[in-house]
């Protein structure tokens, strides 16, 4: 049985710097807002199911990187205009959501945000899947994420 490999034409790495950039710059600002996090954080009625708040940064690295790689290869698969829109707009919601709740405590507007990002996601990987499923199955951790995040979001909410 041949297994395919996948191989990236050297050229076609460049590509990728305006994925990677636009999601550093998001996490940059989300870095920059959530610097009294671990204050924020401690300082709700969480429930029983909340991490503790040294799990959020190594996972959201690891998500970064996936969501940088799956907007890349959705538009090296001929995602075009649609693709990079819908990944531009999950990208918005989830830029705009660290400062909502840990710089602004606005609770409330933050699963406001949350829940449209979560049907953000879904939407991209609907329009990723059509180009390129590894593009779309990169984002399936990050809807997993965002889905428990809206959950602990809505706990917060009622409990505060």
């Amino acid at each position: 049985m041949a297994t395919a490999s996948v191989r990236v034409p050297l050229h076609a790495w460049p590509a990728l710097l305006p994925f990677g950039g636009a999601v550093v710059a998001v996490a940059l600002v989300g870095a920059r807002a959530a610097s009294s996090s671990a204050a924020v954080y401690g300082s709700l009625d969480l429930p029983g199911f909340a991490p503790p708040s040294w799990v959020f940064g190594p996972v959201w690295v690891v998500l970064y990187v996936a969501i940088a790689l799956a907007g890349w290869l959705a538009w090296r698969a001929g995602a075009g205009l649609l693709g990079v829109a819908v990944w531009l707009i999950q990208l918005a919601l989830n830029l705009a959501w660290t400062p909502l709740f840990f710089a602004g405590g606005r609770y409330g507007w933050a699963l406001v945000d949350i829940v449209a990002l979560l049907v953000a996601i879904a939407v991209t990987i609907a329009v990723f899947a059509r180009f390129s499923r590894p593009a779309a199955w990169l984002l399936v951790p990050y809807l997993a994420w965002v889905g428990f995040a809206t959950a602990l979001n809505a706990a917060i909410v009622l409990a505060n």
